[in-house]
């Protein structure tokens, strides 16, 4: 495994092996029964290019009224616990006693993209975000902590996992596109994404 940096974030570059990133595909097929993807609309009205899902005490949602957590999938089911194979993640690359509340999952199709954001919703940016890259293989952007200016670019690998913490934690970030086809992890293609978050 090699740790890169790329504008403060740390890329655990093949940090799961491929029978580990098999393993928590089924965790999260274990959730997506329970709590289906649905697609996020802007508070602007757009709809999101991706499709999104949670598991924790909370999940994210956005809608014309706006970016927040909340306690229940959309169709009024409660989130169902983040899988062990998951926090284990965050416990090996943290060391953190705190446990994240949230885990986020989304799923990119070849022509889904996320432009360039900041991950603000939460209480206290002392805590880092994990994120786990699974399937096709997605271009990350890396800003600092002010809209435009200079960007850096690194592809993400299955298997990959990103710690945004520290002076970074607020960087504005982003998936620019998906290459298509270079994982067969995902049967019918595609990138998931698991992000873990402290939110209170």
């Amino acid at each position: 495994m090699t740790i890169l940096r790329l504008r403060g974030f740390e890329i655990h570059k093949s940090y799961l092996t491929l029978s580990a990133q098999r393993g928590l595909l089924d965790a999260v097929r274990g959730v997506v029964k329970q709590v289906p993807f649905f697609r996020p609309v802007m508070p602007s009205g757009q709809q999101m290019s991706v499709r999104m899902t949670s598991a924790g005490d909370y999940g994210w949602l956005s809608d014309t009224q706006g970016y927040r957590y909340a306690p229940t999938h959309p169709n009024g089911t409660p989130w169902p616990a983040i899988p062990p194979e998951v926090l284990a993640i965050w416990n090996d690359l943290t060391g953190l006693e705190r446990q994240p509340e949230s885990c986020l999952i989304n799923y990119y199709a070849s022509d889904a993209k996320m432009g360039l954001h900041q991950d603000k919703n939460e209480t206290d940016f002392r805590w880092p975000v994990v994120s786990i890259s699974l399937g096709d293989e997605g271009m990350l952007r890396v800003g600092g902590q002010k809209r435009g200016g200079k960007t850096d670019s690194l592809w993400l690998q299955s298997g990959d996992v990103v710690v945004m913490g520290g002076e970074a934690r607020l960087n504005y970030h982003g998936i620019d596109r998906i290459r298509a086809g270079s994982s067969t992890l995902l049967p019918k293609g595609g990138r998931i994404n698991i992000t873990l978050r402290v939110v209170t």
